[in-house]
């Protein structure tokens, strides 16, 4: 069983409400939940170079639409 524990933070109103809009979540138990374990779980994080990672990813996308056509 896992352990749960409490945690705070201290953030703008207009950082909250945009993390919110985000998540899609109404209340900010939720949201931060859904952003910390958005955050674990993204391969990104690890990288170091994240932009170019996304960018290759971009890349490799757009020429396998253009082979399906």
């Amino acid at each position: 069983m896992a352990k749960i524990m409490h945690a705070q933070t201290v953030m703008t109103d207009d950082d909250l409400a945009s993390l919110k809009v985000k998540t899609g979540e109404k209340n900010t138990k939720d949201a931060l939940a859904k952003a910390v374990q958005h955050y674990l779980e993204c391969e990104y994080v690890e990288v170091g170079d994240m932009w170019s990672r996304k960018l290759e990813r971009v890349v490799k996308r757009k020429l396998k639409e253009e082979e399906a056509i």
